[in-house]
């Protein structure tokens, strides 16, 4: 996935299921009105919204900002960079999630034509 960061110096993400903007600001070393904003940039960071649009934020969103902020921060990255970075990675998880599978039908295939064969 993204290269392993500065996290080690963010505390440890307590096991709740979902966090408020102000915990998750603790949480990831970054001010509110940023993660806002980059809810506008990172179409795949989308906290749930309940009572009066209160944001909260899941684990794997934990994760995914200080993805985020070790890009921008620690990496240098742009957000236009940063996008395009996560969305690669992305890419590449799902293209090899698909060679395993086209693998694994030719294995099945092969299997299935030495069973007619015999």
């Amino acid at each position: 996935m993204l290269e392993p960061s500065n996290n080690d110096q963010l505390p440890p993400i307590p096991g709740k299921r979902y966090f408020t903007i102000g915990e998750v600001s603790d949480l990831c070393d970054v001010k509110p009105h940023v993660l806002r904003y980059w809810e506008q940039e990172f179409p795949n960071l989308s906290p749930v919204k309940r009572r009066g649009n209160r944001r909260y934020y899941q684990r794997q969103d934990v994760i995914l900002i200080r993805q985020i902020r070790s890009l921008l921060y620690d990496q240098g990255f742009t957000i236009g960079g940063a996008r395009q970075r996560m969305n690669g990675d992305d890419a590449r998880v799902e293209a090899t999630q698909v060679r395993q599978l086209i693998d694994q039908t030719v294995g099945e295939l092969e299997e299935l034509l030495g069973v007619l064969k015999a």
